[in-house]
């Protein structure tokens, strides 16, 4: 009954330059949809929540640190913003959704023990790190999409989810320098619009 958020929402994404602007100025243009493996919240085009800075890291980051898609590589580093109705969505700051994973995973586990295939772990890039490599968190968002879809259910149109992430902002901290809210569309009909964030203007209040 609570699944459809109201409102609509600004997401950022980390970009190259040269792709913000063809998106922004060629008519129809949408980004293409991310379905990596360890992707963090399953296959969708993604966005920072309100989060126009790690929005902005992200893609310092990637230039930084070219990822083998080429598609992905970054030159110079921009940020796209959209206006955003999440739809149907996947919320995982909701009870009831959270719940779900627990079934995702359950049905992923039966599924691969049949097949007898591996269950993915999520992994981290360096030790002790956080889990950036997110295969088997993927994997159990995929599975309730596929159950959705076995089952003639309505399909959700986008993914939502809070991640810790980074270092203690001070010693025993509850809260981490990098923690952010992260979307995954799957319903590109969700984006009502792009645009170019602009720089606040200092003399006026915000």
């Amino acid at each position: 009954m609570y699944s459809k958020r109201s409102g609509l929402v600004l997401g950022f994404h980390g970009c190259d330059k040269e792709l913000r602007d063809k998106i922004v100025s060629v008519e129809g243009e949408i980004l293409e949809q991310s379905d990596n493996s360890y992707d963090w919240l399953g296959s969708g085009i993604y966005f920072w929540e309100n989060n126009y800075q790690r929005a902005l890291e992200f893609a310092t980051f990637l230039s930084k640190n070219p990822p083998h898609n080429k598609k992905q590589k970054i030159k110079e580093p921009a940020v796209l913003g959209a206006v955003i109705d999440l739809g149907f969505c996947l919320d995982l700051l909701d009870s009831e959704n959270l719940a779900l994973l627990s079934v995702g995973y359950e049905t992923l586990k039966k599924s691969n023990e049949v097949f007898n295939i591996k269950i993915p772990k999520n992994i981290p890039l360096k030790e002790n790190g956080d889990l950036l490599k997110r295969y088997l968190d993927c994997a159990v968002i995929e599975s309730i999409h596929q159950f959705n879809k076995d089952k003639n259910k309505r399909p959700f149109d986008s993914v939502r989810g809070v991640f810790f992430e980074g270092e203690e902002l001070y010693p025993n901290a509850g809260f981490k320098e990098k923690n952010h809210i992260q979307i995954a569309l799957r319903n590109p009909n969700c984006i009502k619009g792009y645009f170019i964030p602009r720089v606040m203007d200092d003399s006026y209040p915000l």
